[in-house]
């Protein structure tokens, strides 16, 4: 038995332990985006150019996803409580000290001792929410934290904004920096309430180490789920509203309200897969499945018909609610994949593959477009979502791990 489940039900519990790992949660994702803001006036104040910009960015996201996999072994390992604190204050002190840095250089060691903190995150928090959260709850525990995130990500663009009139970009830095601080104070004061994940037992002579878990069919083929579903995202995030004006002619006003309604879709979706995710778990596979499909083709139809404008977001909308719905099943299929005491690393291992999608298909979309087929990339996102059910189908379902079972047999 697993530790989440001899928990009695606490709804309070519960939700005093998801205030505490997505409140740290949404500054990871807030931290991530509180530095484009500021490129306009550090261009001008630092005389860089954008790539050099973009380096700052794109160090904290690469840091972030090459040390997953190793932070989420030393959680299994040594628990995830210390990896969970020192993590969150490593990216608060990072983003602060940015505000004194007598030149832009300086920036990008910071940067990349941010992602290292940022590194900490997914794998510290599932492995906390496994031993913590009653097993009844975990579908929706899994779906508030990845709704924190996504509010961090909204929230970074709409406070830097607000504060650079009133305090400059240094005051500005310095203040979110600092706010991590209380996030910190809260976590070590309440830690008492965050349990870890059971831990392993001892490993039998047949039974697979860490890195030939991870190595196995069905884990890399999570991984490739997870990978190409982030793909198909980056795609429409980065170029929906040029191909709808290039294929179609749609406004540029018109097709922002379009990227919107699928962010917002997403962003309302993950809440609603964990409310499924909890009341049904006879088929979670196929309730994903259905999902996919309908976003494929919802996405595919922006692309290959001209709808009325007033249409369109709604389409994007409907498109963004069944991919945000089908995300957190699919956590909870992962985390059900997992042997006893190796969350840490699995799911350091499969979540790296999200900022790796994020972070490579934003050119070869834009390669498209450059080259006359704007009218290819939602035809492309779509084929990416479906190649995606083909990895996850390819888990077998029936076996998503060695020595396994899955949920949603």
């Amino acid at each position: 038995m697993s530790a989440a489940a001899e928990i009695p039900a606490d709804s309070s519990r519960n939700f005093r332990i998801i205030s505490l790992i997505g409140t740290g949660h949404f500054l990871s994702h807030f931290y991530m985006l509180v530095l484009p803001p500021l490129f306009l006036l550090w261009r001008e104040e630092f005389q860089v150019s954008y790539a050099a910009l973009g380096l700052s960015v794109a160090l904290m996201s690469a840091t972030t996803a090459a040390l997953q996999t190793p932070v989420g072994f030393w959680v299994d390992r040594f628990g995830a409580r210390p990896f969970l604190l020192g993590g969150t204050l490593l990216m608060a002190l990072s983003v602060s000290l940015m505000a004194l840095v007598p030149s832009f250089w300086f920036v990008l060691p910071l940067a990349i001792l941010s992602g290292v903190g940022n590194s900490v995150i997914h794998p510290a928090d599932y492995a906390i929410l496994a031993g913590s959260v009653d097993k009844g709850f975990m579908g929706r525990a899994f779906a508030l934290h990845t709704f924190t995130g996504n509010l961090g990500f909204a929230a970074a663009p709409i406070v830097v904004a607000l504060l650079l009139p009133w305090l400059g970009w240094r005051g500005t830095l310095l203040t979110v920096g600092l706010l991590g601080l209380p996030v910190v104070l809260a976590i070590l004061a309440q830690s008492g309430v965050l349990r870890d994940q059971v831990r392993a037992p001892a490993r039998a002579a047949d039974a697979p180490s860490g890195r030939e878990l991870l190595l196995s069919k069905p884990i890399l083929l999570f991984f490739a789920f997870f990978f190409l579903s982030s793909m198909a995202g980056s795609g429409l995030q980065s170029f929906l509203i040029a191909v709808l004006g290039q294929i179609w002619g749609t406004p540029v006003a018109i097709a922002s309200f379009v990227l919107t309604g699928y962010t917002v879709g997403s962003t309302c979706g993950t809440l609603v897969g964990g409310w499924v995710a909890d009341t049904s778990k006879r088929n979670l596979f196929g309730f994903v499945t259905v999902l996919t499909l309908l976003a494929a083709g919802l996405f595919l139809a922006l692309g290959l018909v001209r709808l009325p404008e007033w249409l369109l977001p709604a389409v994007s909308f409907c498109g963004g609610l069944a991919m945000g719905t089908s995300r957190t099943p699919r956590d909870v299929m992962l985390k059900d994949a997992c042997p006893p005491g190796q969350i840490g690393k699995v799911f350091g291992f499969v979540s790296a593959g999200l900022p790796l999608g994020s972070a490579i298909m934003p050119v070869p979309m834009g390669f498209l477009i450059d080259l006359g087929y704007p009218g290819l990339v939602l035809p492309v996102v779509a084929g990416l979502l479906a190649l995606s059910l083909l990895c996850a189908g390819a888990t077998g379902v029936v076996r998503a791990a060695p020595g396994r079972p899955v949920a949603a047999e």
